[in-house]
């Protein structure tokens, strides 16, 4: 029986010939990141357990993402440990304000295709856009993973995803993963690996395939894996004979597999409060909103920033806009392609690489009554202000075309 790219990623790293899912196996990581809401907590548990010394501080990263610029005293303090962690024990990765951790994660080439990396946030599954098995954890995982560089999991099933055709210019794969959140539901993958592929996903750029591996774990996904391809390796770095290994034989074995094509597929937004409560926009057209927000590590990216400024060039904007770019090197990209002076003029609120909004800080923040449409990958109670702000997700071109109108509006 063949295996699925899961199974030979962890087959190749643990040196076994066959691996099959419910197995427990020990992993050596080949990197970790560790971003600045958890390093205390790591620095703590760390020291608790006795290690006197990191595995490899050259697989370590330390990204200050969250809480930049700070909000609160508080979160003065967390940067206060992290640079005394990383004093004391030798950390040279360390990123203060470049970005968001899991855009940094993969535009650095800190995650590679074939890797195993663990990070201590949840859309960790970022990093299977370029083929790297990538996991969020916790902080007492994460510390022992700095004392042992090994870290024991469970071989995940894999639900397999074709998607064959064209998209609609007017669909983008945020709209593709919102689709496939609605249709298996938020615990509809809950420890299994989504794997996806087909003519349509072959097209995409990496950065729209980290949109989806991005929200992946919004179904409860484990991991979320592409294929690598020469854009993958150009973008990686990687010669394509050194990963010609990673692919999914014909006859892998999946637990289930989804099928679409691509031109029946439309915009969509996931409706307050849950992720996959997915309704067509044109469904929900007319909803009046108070705010858009255009970025995160889900969508703060050159090609989000690009279609934004298409769609809002020589226009201007019926309600508040924030814009975010994901790192600061597509800041400058964006810059220099003229897209920022575009956003401006529209009358954009354009604010520093960071998490922002997105986790509920740095500004941006609404109140009661008020809706959000947003371009990040969760729209809880409560995420972005009170637990009475109604969030609602969609596309770079679904939030672009409504900051226009005032109203959620389907992008044509």
């Amino acid at each position: 029986m063949g295996k699925t790219l899961i199974e030979k990623i962890i087959a190749k790293n643990t040196g076994k010939e066959d691996v099959r899912p419910g197995q427990i196996v020990t992993v050596d990581v080949d990197r970790v990141m560790i971003h600045d809401i958890f390093i205390p907590f790591v620095a703590d548990k760390f020291k608790e357990m006795g290690f006197q010394k990191i595995w490899d501080t050259d697989k370590v990263v330390l990204i200050y993402d969250h809480l930049v610029p700070t909000s609160q005293v508080e979160d003065v303090r967390h940067f206060k440990i992290g640079d005394a962690f990383a004093d004391e024990y030798g950390l040279t990765h360390v990123h203060r304000s470049d970005g968001i951790c899991h855009q940094l994660m993969t535009e650095a080439g800190y995650a590679k295709p074939g890797n195993i990396v663990f990070g201590t946030d949840s859309h960790t599954t970022t990093y299977g856009c370029v083929g790297c098995f990538s996991s969020g954890i916790g902080y007492t995982e994460m510390a022992s993973i700095l004392g042992t560089g090994q870290m024991w999991i469970r071989v995940p099933e894999t639900i397999k995803v074709v998607i064959d055709g064209t998209l609609p210019d007017n669909v983008m794969s945020k709209d593709v993963i919102l689709r496939l959140l609605g249709d298996l539901r938020s615990d509809g993958a809950t420890y299994k690996v989504l794997e996806l592929s087909g003519s349509a996903v072959d097209a995409m750029s990496v950065a729209s395939r980290m949109t989806i591996s991005n929200m992946a774990v919004e179904a409860g996904a484990k991991a979320c894996l592409f294929a690598p391809d020469e854009k993958t390796c150009e973008y990686s770095g990687v010669n394509p004979d050194d990963v010609s290994w990673l692919y999914a034989d014909e006859d892998a074995s999946y637990s289930q597999v989804l099928s679409y094509q691509a031109e029946d597929l439309v915009p969509v937004v996931a409706c307050p409060s849950q992720v996959d409560n997915i309704h067509a926009v044109s469904e929900v057209e007319g909803t009046p909103i108070n705010q858009v927000f255009i970025g995160s590590c889900t969508n703060g990216r050159l090609e989000d920033l690009a279609k934004a400024a298409s769609i809002l060039k020589g226009k201007h904007v019926a309600c508040k806009l924030i814009v975010t770019p994901a790192s600061r090197k597509i800041y400058l990209e964006a810059v220099k392609a003229g897209y920022m002076e575009t956003l401006a003029k529209a009358g954009a609120i354009i604010t520093q690489p960071g998490c922002g909004l997105c986790c509920g800080r740095a500004g941006g923040i609404l109140t009661d009554g008020e809706k959000v449409l947003a371009t990040n990958n969760r729209n809880f109670l409560g995420r972005m202000g009170t637990s009475k702000v109604g969030i609602y997700l969609g596309s770079p071109a679904t939030a672009a075309t409504s900051a226009i109108t005032g109203e959620i509006t389907l992008p044509k």
